[in-house]
């Protein structure tokens, strides 16, 4: 038996018996005559070793006085229930046994040789504080509560796990303090609550050796295995990624073991698809279908008897307990069940149906090599766990779900909504492959025979714009660089600072000129690398200079270590912008997808492109008509009109005024897309199909064929076609929409330039009647040209 009796300790632990021969010298005054005696033969018997009263540390004088102890602890052991009681005398919190009742030798002796009683999850630091809190308690006054359950687990003769719990009576229990106990305050008390792993300082504030514990503990112990089973049932089942985990199903068993206590049963599960009424094998470590017997699903026809199915699928399910697998499989004449289970082995067995909302979910099987080892009376012993096992199924059935969603995302990157029932398809059998080992390959998704349509709202002369707040940007800079550079040369007269503005200077002339790419860069790495570095030394090293230098580095934006002003307008203008036309069009793309659901992606750039495609592939389980093709031209048409006038109800409050220019590409060939994976993103598959994206890059850089005017005009939005029909049906919407006020009379057919490998592209270029201010509810609409007014007066 191991013995913790000399580590370190708040207590100095004295065996003693005093206080309950305290009793004793009680009872020796009692008119009971038989107590009396009683008292006085305990009493005379003690009275030659007064160690046992003082106490002693010792151990050996346990077993040198065996025979006195016994008498003193006879009415506290009584022989009547010594066969039934687990009950030990201890010194408290440790295993230090010097007497016990003979139903915990008996359990001791069946643990075999060479076992060594501990309690359970007891670290020395844990020990160390439950001891102070005994102390805070019996001397201080400061009534904590840190009671928590204290085990032994101790093997029984078949090597099944036994679980007992220990309650202490510490009645004859004293804490005497030492010169060493100090004095707490209240404010000791509240540092020592607020700081329970802090070890030390529990040792600072109740010093080890400070008191001494005088006396001994009596244990009662309780057989808790199957609340313990089931605890652990429940623990087992709550823990992450089970299925994967190596020990999950190992760990599982053992405690179905020690609920039966049964060493040599076995745990299965079989899941159950209640749409194509059939059984399905679970993948994950360990896990096995003793019904499926090996197959990865089979139906529920073919594995079950008219009985079994209607105990575990029909109307009033309960367990189907299986006593004696032989003698059924004969009875039946090798039907199912018994079939399957009678081929491995299996002598009988428990098929317990798993039911979440009156729905099955699956089965989970105990079997044994043994007949009559599990039968329908243990079979009740389910009833404290099913309810866990139906939860933890739930919940798997859910991580699962949030698991292909994960291989989805990660693999796919984020997938929208009218797609992603092909997504989860291919991600099931992906984690299928991989559960059995399988090398698992995300195959690519492709559909087949969908119709495209491209749209963007870009804004005008951006790259112009930003190049412009760039320019402006660097040569404030490169001026406030200048400013500093002039008063240190008139204060040092160094030729190196006359140089530096040279250089500035000619550098302030090109950003003049124009910018390029390569200046800007160049530009940067000389402040970085050249002006930088002197102007640290300077305002170490000169007062007068320092203050200019703190002035300009106050105008240096830390994230981008330059000036950052102009750009920082033009880049806020951009993304409110592209947020506000991007969440408006995200607001109308819930309603079309309520039409018909079709693909669809936007993305930003200088400004808002979008991609849709449309078609019976995607739509799954919906019949498609060209009908919804047409519903969504015209969807677009309108709301291409909505982002133009919700741009230009912003623009007054941007801090730099752009305009924007919208297009829309038709196209009436079906084509094919594929996810490409290694971009994450959906692209045109196939050779042919390549012309659709060639034409969709290029459209907005074109002109009108025999001028030098870009089709792309702010105030009007430019469809592209190449096919009569098309002309004709978007010349139809054209006059609905105009006459719903989305368009003026201003109407105009161009052809356009022939593209690098693309000719005969014809567009319409509608003039846009916007709405003007919303809060004032007006009925006008405006041209381009009448809300510029309208607006800057």
């Amino acid at each position: 038996m191991k013995q913790k009796y000399n580590e370190e300790s708040p207590m100095h632990h004295l065996v003693s018996f005093n206080k309950l021969l305290g009793h004793y010298d009680e009872q020796l005054k009692s008119k009971d005559k038989h107590l009396a005696e009683r008292a006085k033969y305990i009493l005379d018997a003690q009275a030659p070793f007064p160690e046992l009263r003082d106490g002693f540390t010792d151990l050996s004088l346990l077993d040198k006085h065996k025979d006195i102890i016994g008498i003193i602890l006879q009415d506290t052991f009584s022989s009547v229930l010594t066969q039934n009681e687990i009950k030990t005398a201890s010194t408290p919190f440790e295993n230090n046994i010097f007497n016990s009742s003979e139903r915990f030798k008996k359990i001791l002796k069946e643990a075999g040789k060479g076992f060594e009683l501990e309690i359970r999850n007891l670290p020395m630091d844990v020990s160390y504080i439950m001891k102070c809190t005994v102390v805070l308690g019996f001397h201080y006054g400061y009534k904590m509560d840190f009671r928590r359950p204290l085990f032994y687990d101790i093997p029984d003769a078949k090597g099944v796990m036994r679980h007992y719990r220990i309650l202490y009576n510490a009645d004859f229990m004293e804490i005497i303090p030492t010169e060493k106990a100090k004095d707490l305050t209240q404010e000791d008390v509240d540092e020592l609550l607020a700081n329970f792993d802090n070890v030390e300082l529990w040792k600072e504030k109740i010093p080890p050796g400070s008191f001494i514990s005088k006396g001994f503990v009596i244990s009662n112990m309780f057989d808790v295995t199957a609340e313990h089973s089931i605890s652990g049932i429940k623990s087992t089942l709550i823990g992450n990624n089970k299925r994967g985990n190596e020990d999950f199903m190992e760990s599982f068993q053992d405690t179905f073991r020690s609920l039966f206590n049964l060493k040599h049963i076995n745990v299965g599960f079989t899941g159950y698809d209640s749409k194509a009424n059939r059984f399905l094998k679970i993948y994950g470590k360990g896990i096995e279908s003793y019904i499926l017997k090996g197959k990865k699903m089979e139906s529920c026809d073919n594995l079950l008897c008219d009985h079994s199915k209607h105990t575990l699928i029909g109307k009033e399910t309960g367990y189907y307990a299986i006593s004696n697998v032989e003698k059924y499989y004969n009875l039946s004449e090798g039907g199912q069940p018994y079939k399957n289970l009678h081929e491995q082995g299996i002598k009988s067995a428990i098929l317990a149906p798993i039911i979440d909302d009156g729905v099955l979910l699956g089965v989970l099987e105990l079997v044994s090599n043994t007949v009559n080892e599990l039968n329908s009376v243990n079979a009740n012993k389910l009833d404290d766990v099913m309810p866990f096992i139906v939860s933890a199924v739930v919940r798997s059935i859910e991580e699962e779900e949030n698991l292909v969603d994960a291989i989805i995302q990660h693999e796919c990157t984020t997938v929208h909504s009218s797609v992603y029932w092909k997504f989860q398809e291919e991600a099931k059998r992906f984690m299928a492959d991989e559960l059995v080992g399988n090398q698992a390959v995300f195959k690519e998704i492709v559909f087949k025979d969908v119709y495209p349509l491209y749209g963007q709202v870009d804004i005008k002369e951006s790259s112009k714009e930003r190049n412009f707040s760039i320019q402006k940007d660097l040569m404030i800079q490169l001026s406030e660089i200048n400013e500093v550079l002039e008063v240190a040369f008139k204060i040092h007269k160094l030729p190196i600072y006359e140089e530096l503005m040279f250089r500035v200077n000619t550098y302030l002339e090109e950003v003049k000129e124009a910018l390029y790419t390569h200046t800007e860069q160049a530009i940067f790495d000389f402040v970085k690398e050249e002006v930088n570095p002197v102007f640290k030394h300077l305002k170490e090293t000169d007062k007068d200079v320092a203050p200019y230098i703190q002035k300009y580095e106050e105008s240096i934006d830390k994230e981008t270590e330059s000036y950052y002003d102009h750009r920082r307008n033009y880049d806020q203008s951009v993304m409110e912008a592209n947020m506000q036309l991007a969440a408006l069009l995200d607001k109308k793309q819930l309603e079309a997808q309520e039409m018909f659901p079709h693909y669809f992606e936007r993305y930003k750039t200088d400004g808002v492109e979008h991609n849709m495609y449309i078609g019976s592939s995607i739509a799954h389980d919906r019949k498609f008509d060209e009908l919804y093709l047409s519903n969504l031209r015209l969807w677009q048409l309108q709301v291409m009109c909505d982002m133009e006038d919700k741009y230009y109800a912003l623009k007054p409050i941007l801090p730099v005024k752009l305009d924007v220019a919208s297009l829309i590409l038709v196209y009436s060939t079906s084509l094919a897309i594929r996810f490409r994976m290694d971009e994450k993103r959906f692209d045109v598959d196939g050779t042919y199909n390549a012309r659709y994206e060639i034409i969709k890059k290029r459209i907005d850089k074109s002109y009108i064929k025999g001028t030098n005017e870009r089709l792309t005009q702010k105030g009007k939005l430019a469809i592209v076609y190449s096919q009569r029909k098309d002309e004709k049906e978007y010349m139809r919407y054209i006059k609905f929409l105009k006459a719903k006020g989305y368009f003026t009379n201003n109407i105009e057919i161009v052809e356009l330039e022939g593209l690098q490998g693309v000719t005969g592209l014809k567009a319409i270029r509608a003039e846009i009647l916007y709405s003007g201010d919303k809060d004032k509810k007006s009925e006008r609409t405006y041209t381009y040209e009448d809300l510029m007014e309208e607006l800057k007066s």
